[in-house]
């Protein structure tokens, strides 16, 4: 895929190789119904009608037996979604070989690559933009993100029971989300050197940005922008998105 011009092209990646044990569900939980389609569909569809966003990746399992079985969104041109069988046995690992596809698929260094979390199904096209417009020029890339809003406690580890040893300050403390937006070249430098040197680290792709020295750039997120991870969040992203769907039965 050669780039006539110097512009950086924007790509999507959403890894999606994992089980999602913790969701208490029969299938992966990127499969899980939410509203009518699978999961993993809101996330891409979203990428999708983002006008930033040139293409996107799907990172599967090589077993992955799932996806075939997925009827496609009418809003989703197969052209702009590339699909590949190439999910390693962490996140990490996962992104690591979806980069490689895009280099080998003819991607360049300087490309602007989206991170996304198949789970973070309530994703919207303006928040993506927002993250571009913020990103876009800035030396290190950034992720979307929120000011902790809750009172933080840390833990007493060692105990039957956890118990509070402390309430620490959430002055400078933010959730990360997702998409995190990093350039091809740059986090694929940083996930080699992080999973050769400190693999149980590299949490998001910002913590591997953050190891070689960079400073991510924080840009605000919205709390809908929750990652559906236990049973009881699947029922709350669902009211979420019929609400959008139907915003005359929300009001």
């Amino acid at each position: 895929m050669s780039n006539p011009s110097d512009t950086p092209r924007i790509l999507a990646l959403v890894p999606c190789a994992g089980s999602g044990s913790r969701a208490g569900t029969a299938m992966p939980k990127q499969y899980q119904p939410v509203a009518g389609r699978a999961m993993l569909w809101h996330a891409l569809v979203a990428f999708a009608q983002a006008p930033s966003v040139d293409a996107s990746l799907l990172v599967l399992a090589l077993d992955d037996a799932g996806f075939a079985a997925q009827p496609w969104p009418a809003e989703l041109d197969p052209a702009r979604l590339q699909v590949a069988r190439c999910g390693g046995s962490s996140r990490a690992e996962s992104v690591r070989n979806g980069l490689l596809h895009l280099r080998t698929a003819g991607y360049g260094e300087q490309d602007w690559v989206l991170v996304h979390d198949a789970a973070r199904c309530l994703i919207t096209p303006e928040q993506i933009e927002t993250l571009v417009t913020a990103c876009r020029s800035d030396p290190a890339g950034g992720l979307l993100a929120l000011p902790l809003p809750d009172t933080l406690k840390s833990a007493v580890v060692d105990a039957a029971a956890p118990r509070v040893h402390g309430t620490v300050s959430r002055a400078d403390k933010w959730l990360a989300q997702t998409p995190q937006m990093f350039r091809l070249g740059l986090l694929l430098q940083a996930l080699d050197a992080g999973l050769s040197e400190a693999p149980e680290a590299i949490t998001d792709e910002s913590s591997a940005i953050e190891r070689l020295g960079h400073a991510p750039l924080l840009v605000r997120g919205s709390a809908q922008n929750f990652k559906v991870t236990y049973p009881e969040d699947f029922a709350l992203a669902e009211a979420v998105l019929q609400a959008r769907a139907h915003p005359s039965l929300a009001s």
